[in-house]
């Protein structure tokens, strides 16, 4: 056997192999680091048109409403002279001023039968129930109608030999009522307006708060034995709280602010007038912008003072549904 047959018979021990050459180290894409170094300001370019249209519409308003209502423009002349305090002043001393108030007292007692009934439309809704869809469709048809048309609308309804008098007529009560002229009449008249046009939207946040508990609560509770009423006490109002405490502070703020129906129906005759239609007359009718902006800042303080009020009072509860 020759040397070379040795060599292939018995085999060569291989070569060490080589150490292999340290990795270099990974460098992140530059495009990479950019993008996280400057995710953040992402969401800020999809809220600059909206934060734009907030800031120039209601806040720089705002900020011009507290400088008008520290002089005595009339709106009209090129200048205006600076008084300080003067219109607070005039305000609460005034205080026939003051006394328009007693009107949204009426509006605020008409706002709890209002979420009150839309409480129970919500409530019956939620369950099955025949042609509900187009009860809701029905119930809340009012909230999109145009405040305008719904004021021409129900002065017809009001007006003497109306529409209201002749279901009065047809129901046995013969004799005619001054629903718009009579001072006694003419704010409940007004607020059942409201009462008709705004129920409609508290039964839909009411009906999607409920829609939104777990079927099985119910299920225990009729197991256990639950009526209807139970099942609303014990499952459905505490459920609901938040959604509750939201419309009671909408319906306060709603009662001090009432514009639109009363202006449009009476333009505040006959004991109706608001304190917004009153601060409207004194911006526009009596020239009088400065003490104008004056009663809107006193309002927007009242609105506020009310709200943090009644959240101190009744202070937001998570609510776990299991």
């Amino acid at each position: 056997m020759t040397a070379l047959q040795k060599d292939r018979k018995q085999g060569s021990a291989p070569a060490p192999a080589a150490p292999a050459a340290p990795a270099a180290p990974t460098k992140p894409a530059p495009h990479r680091r950019t993008t996280r170094r400057h995710w953040w300001f992402t969401p800020w370019l999809y809220l600059l048109v909206p934060l734009t249209l907030l800031v120039a519409f209601t806040y720089l308003p705002i900020i011009d409403m507290f400088g008008y209502s520290a002089t005595d423009w009339d709106g009209i002349s090129p200048t205006s002279e600076n008084v300080g305090a003067d219109n607070y002043l005039e305000l609460f001393t005034r205080p026939e001023l003051f006394k328009v108030f007693l009107v949204s007292g009426v509006y605020l007692a008409a706002s709890f039968v209002q979420i009150a009934a839309a409480l129970y439309f919500a409530t019956v809704l939620s369950f099955n129930t025949r042609f509900r869809n187009l009860f809701k469709g029905i119930l809340f048809f009012p909230y999109l109608m145009n405040g305008v048309a719904i004021g021409f609308v129900f002065l017809y309804f009001f007006q003497p030999g109306g529409t209201l008098d002749s279901l009065l007529s047809a129901a046995g009560h013969h004799g005619r009522l001054m629903w718009l002229g009579d001072p006694d009449l003419v704010n409940k008249s007004l607020a059942g307006v409201s009462v008709w046009r705004y129920t409609g939207l508290n039964m839909v946040l009411f009906l999607g708060a409920i829609q939104s508990i777990p079927g099985h609560l119910y299920e225990a509770a009729s197991l256990d034995g639950a009526n209807r009423w139970q099942q609303f006490r014990h499952i459905i109002a505490p459920s609901i709280k938040p959604i509750i405490s939201l419309s009671v502070i909408l319906a306060i703020s709603g009662s001090l602010a009432v514009f639109e129906i009363p202006y449009i129906m009476t333009g505040g005759a006959n004991g109706s007038q608001t304190f917004v239609i009153q601060t409207v007359n004194l911006a526009f009718k009596f020239d009088k912008v400065g003490l104008a902006s004056a009663s809107a800042v006193v309002l927007l303080a009242l609105i506020l003072l009310v709200t943090w009020i009644q959240r101190r009072l009744v202070p937001e509860e998570r609510v776990e549904l299991s």
